[in-house]
């Protein structure tokens, strides 16, 4: 269990360069067995690699364990954020986030805006020497979903009202040791979420001011739930909300595409039969200008497999959390209540009993797949159970139109960069700055 107090959590957050099992769950898996328990920032914590307990967790959310999360995860992104929000106000606010980022949404309205918006970064990116992927992903898909959301355009004359700046900051120490003096990376991270917060809160009250001002966007469906007779939405739900959005919708897919121009840089064979997909798309058109439609999107087999292939590797997310309501006797273990369990995704994913040779980048592993379907005992990108990730579908859209774009129009470069650094989060600290060229010239 560790030292008193911070138990094992400086070995938790050792940074490695691994892109197996993180080197603090393989030693314990060898050493106790799938299950094991260990003491992370103040809490006992049970932690299961076991495909059929993780399973059971996730089905068994609110009626035997509920969604938990560190005190300092809390504190990051809110008392009343949706990971801490159980039951019936859980569901209420998957159903507003579905109305925006649902089927019918991608369908008619997301789709060609992400499209677009690809298009017009691509474009950019290719009259410039080098771009650091990473940095300029995550700008293209904050500005989409900040003006889906709140309606949000970055004013460069406003210097002191940078969004994404605050979000920069934030997420430098959102997986850090939680010590919250100045000069650490968890103190700039609540200073960066206090910014975010005070703008976005700021934004909030002007628009309640001008109510005719309608965008058609988030604020306008909280607006008016937030006036509705007897709602249980209230501000701070609704901004803590906001917040979780804008983060969870960039930065995870930004990685997810950095890791996989990166992969694909590496294996020339899977960007060959890829490629063909997406050129194959564009010949069976009558207008090779056409805009992209949802079904040469649905089309995309191969994509579906690479994309699943990159999340499986990529294991963004390295820790999700439940806690038990009541004692729990499973496969000869008590899970004490209270108790807190993490399912650990990355060893789920590199299990080498499950995906052979776990650590190579094999696309074909997926073929004759459901890859359209949700999580499973061994494939929790997006989590599992009720809380199955609101934005897989939108994720995976941005990540196969962006790829769509990139390998129809242009080819690349590795230049610099690319390494890998987990802490346990993944990131790439040197960015992977690339050359983009037009195909044509």
């Amino acid at each position: 269990m560790g030292l008193p107090l911070i138990g094992e959590s400086l070995q938790f957050f050792a940074p490695n360069t691994s892109s197996d099992i993180p080197p603090f769950i393989r030693e314990r898996m060898k050493r106790y067995g799938p299950v094991f328990r260990t003491s992370l920032v103040g809490r006992p914590v049970i932690v299961s690699t076991d495909p059929e307990i993780n399973h059971f967790v996730f089905q068994q959310e609110g009626k035997l364990f509920q969604s938990w999360y560190p005190d300092t995860f809390t504190e990051i992104f809110g008392k009343q954020n949706v990971g801490t929000l159980h039951g019936f106000m859980y569901k209420y606010l998957k159903n507003l986030v579905l109305n925006l980022f649902g089927p019918e949404s991608l369908k008619e309205k997301l789709l060609p805006q992400v499209e677009q918006a690809a298009k017009r970064n691509l474009n950019l990116w290719a009259s410039q020497s080098t771009v650091e992927l990473k940095e300029a992903t995550a700008n293209m898909i904050f500005d989409l979903t900040a003006k889906k959301l709140i309606s949000y355009e970055y004013d460069p004359t406003k210097s002191s009202e940078n969004l994404r700046e605050s979000f920069v900051a934030f997420i430098q120490g959102l997986i850090s040791f939680p010590l919250d003096i100045p000069g650490t990376a968890y103190h700039k991270c609540l200073q960066g979420r206090k910014k975010a917060m005070k703008m976005l809160k700021d934004m909030l009250k002007e628009r309640r001011t001008m109510p005719e001002n309608c965008q058609g966007d988030f604020f306008d469906y909280v607006l008016v739930e937030l006036k509705k007779e007897g709602t249980i939405l209230t501000e701070p739900i609704a901004l803590d909300l906001m917040f979780v959005l804008l983060f969870a919708s960039f930065e995870t897919t930004s990685l997810a595409l950095t890791l996989a121009i990166k992969l694909l840089t590496e294996h020339p064979h899977v960007l060959k039969e890829l490629t063909e997909e997406h050129e194959a798309i564009v010949r069976s058109r009558e207008n090779a200008d056409s805009k992209l439609t949802w079904e040469e999107y649905k089309s995309m087999t191969f994509t579906a497999q690479v994309i699943n292939e990159v999340v499986r590797l990529a294991n963004i997310v390295p820790a999700i959390f439940r806690k038990a309501l009541q004692d729990i006797q499973i496969k000869g273990y008590t899970i004490p209540a209270g108790w807190a369990v993490m399912v650990c995704p990355p060893a789920i994913h590199l299990n080498p009993a499950k995906y052979e040779d776990p650590l190579v980048f094999n696309p074909w592993r997926w073929k004759g797949m459901e890859v359209n379907g949700g999580a499973s005992k061994h494939f929790m990108a997006f989590g599992g159970g009720l809380r199955f990730c609101v934005g897989t579908d939108f994720t995976k859209v941005q990540m196969a139109v962006f790829l769509h774009c990139l390998l129809t129009e242009y080819r690349w470069t590795a230049v610099k960069g690319g390494d890998i650094v987990r802490t346990p989060g993944l990131s790439f600290p040197n960015g992977f700055h690339v050359h983009i060229l037009k195909k044509n010239i």
